[in-house]
């Protein structure tokens, strides 16, 4: 690690986030990988719907962008679903490929069938979700689990035990129905799965560490973002030693939607030194071909990846940009191309100052008086406010015209 990791050439976050008290509270892995679940959880999103074609375009670009470890989907769902699976397969991608899969043999066997790396399989952990969204006696879920955790075990495949609502479960039904699976079934790693969003951040560390300490095995996020807490709780696990992370791209999924890849992963990297090996550069590409072929759209300020996240409208940030020239980190927290976006856009509305006149007139090669650009300014803020949006180059040259001639 540099000696000021906040503060480099891409990015300038708090050194407070590094100070020696803060870092000892730590417990950082050795590597953090991505587990990206879009082309499961993300479809879940309501109206959201993948085609086999789509599902090989968006796993070809999570590979590209790094991702070790990509969630086929569900072979079961539909026969479209097992040929994506299948085909991804064959595509011999660098990342590890997964399925993901109730704990039902015969969900087993076609995702061994497939071909996959690993299986996330799961069930319910909260004795009241499962006796009253399942209908089962508690007794069915632990005995399903042994049974389909063993056979995907003995076909050869990672299972990634996935406990539904596990943060609604009372934590001695949660950890001994974990402790049954893993002992008479097989367990390969556990989901600490926030199924509803309703964990709190500082209830993390004790999740972490309850599940550790009863099962001693590798542990993997899922949380999702009812609460919008998705990434600060991913963050946490991962200072408990969490080494795997479960994300969407730009956080689509069930209802409030997944945590977050770009975030999560840009947040790791700036703000705790722990760099996930993702190729960051290609967020914004990746975001705008999994929002196309989801037909979602995203606010234009969307963290990391917005359309006019590094527009600038305010005139004394627009002082600020000029200002600094090349040195774009003390105007952001990070330098556009990080992310893949396109460099700082001077844009001219309400907010805007005198400075961002005039360089609205740089770009065009004009240099007015200072009561010119007064005069243009009032023009542009009236402009803009009876419009209520922002000016395009036509409506500042005819704003410039009538003021200089």
């Amino acid at each position: 690690m540099n000696d000021e990791p906040w503060h480099t050439d891409r990015w300038f976050t708090s050194p407070w986030n590094f100070l020696p008290d803060v870092r000892n509270e730590l417990s950082l892995p050795a590597s953090v990988q991505v587990h990206d679940v879009t082309l499961r959880d993300g479809e879940q999103q309501a109206g959201v719907v993948f085609t086999k074609d789509d599902k090989l375009r968006i796993a070809e670009a999570l590979a590209e962008a790094g991702v070790p470890r990509i969630e086929a989907g569900l072979p079961a769902v539909s026969p479209a679903d097992d040929a994506a699976v299948r085909e991804m397969v064959r595509m011999g991608l660098p990342s590890k490929i997964y399925a993901f899969s109730r704990c039902i043999v015969d969900d087993v066997k076609r995702a061994a069938e497939c071909g996959v790396d690993g299986v996330v399989m799961e069930i319910p952990s909260s004795h009241h979700l499962v006796e009253k969204a399942y209908r089962w006696p508690v007794q069915r879920a632990i005995d399903a689990s042994v049974e389909a955790t063993s056979l995907a075990h003995e076909l050869g495949l990672t299972v990634s035990f996935f406990p539904i609502d596990a943060t609604r479960a009372g934590l001695v039904e949660y950890l001994d129905l974990l402790e049954r699976v893993a002992t008479d079934g097989h367990v390969d790693a556990v989901g600490l799965v926030d199924t509803f969003g309703v964990l709190s951040p500082h209830g993390v560390r004790m999740f972490v560490q309850q599940t550790r300490e009863r099962m001693g095995v590798p542990l993997e996020t899922h949380f999702h973002m009812d609460f919008g807490l998705g990434v600060a709780n991913t963050l946490i696990a991962v200072a408990e030693g969490v080494e795997v992370i479960q994300t969407t791209v730009t956080g689509i999924g069930e209802r409030a939607g997944n945590t977050p890849m770009e975030e999560t992963v840009l947040a790791l990297l700036t703000m705790y030194g722990v760099d996930t090996g993702i190729r960051t550069e290609r967020f914004f590409d990746l975001s705008k071909l999994v929002m196309e072929l989801a037909g979602v759209s995203q606010p234009s300020n969307r963290p990391v990846v917005g359309d006019r996240l590094f527009n600038v409208e305010s005139g004394i940030i627009t002082t600020w940009v000029r200002n600094v020239g090349d040195e774009l980190t003390e105007s952001f927290p990070y330098r556009p191309e990080l992310v893949g976006q396109h460099p700082p856009r001077l844009v001219l509305g309400k907010g805007s100052g005198l400075d961002s006149v005039a360089a609205a007139l740089d770009r065009h090669g004009r240099t007015a008086t200072p009561d010119q650009l007064q005069e243009i300014l009032g023009h542009v803020k009236e402009r803009s406010l009876s419009t209520k949006r922002l000016l395009d180059d036509d409506e500042f040259l005819e704003i410039v015209e009538k003021v200089m001639g």
